[in-house]
């Protein structure tokens, strides 16, 4: 059984309410993944934009190439939540197609 700590008990409600509660729950969860991925694309911005000198090359002769570490991790971290903003709005969409709209 999972339980967080700080999580408030929970109450019997009825059925819309309850089905209300969630659906906003759902689209708290869905608005903070979508800052983290807006926060993950602007550190791949700044990291790039290290990368380039004054006059917009990168940075060294054009004989260097630069290997970037750091982008594939920033890549899997935004690929992973976006599989989570989509299963939370696959969730979102089933919660309201089960009767009442949500």
């Amino acid at each position: 059984m999972l339980n967080s700590a700080g999580t408030p008990p929970l109450v019997t409600l009825p059925e819309a309410d309850s089905r209300r509660l969630i659906a906003a729950d759902l689209r708290s969860l869905i608005a903070q993944i979508e800052s983290s991925m807006r926060l993950i694309d602007a550190a791949m911005m700044i990291e790039a934009g290290a990368l380039q000198d004054d006059s917009g090359d990168q940075a060294g002769s054009a004989d260097i190439f630069v290997l970037d570490d750091v982008t594939p991790r920033y890549a899997t971290a935004s690929a992973a939540l976006n599989a989570c903003r989509a299963g939370l709005g696959h969730a979102l969409h089933c919660l309201s197609d089960s009767g009442n709209s949500a």
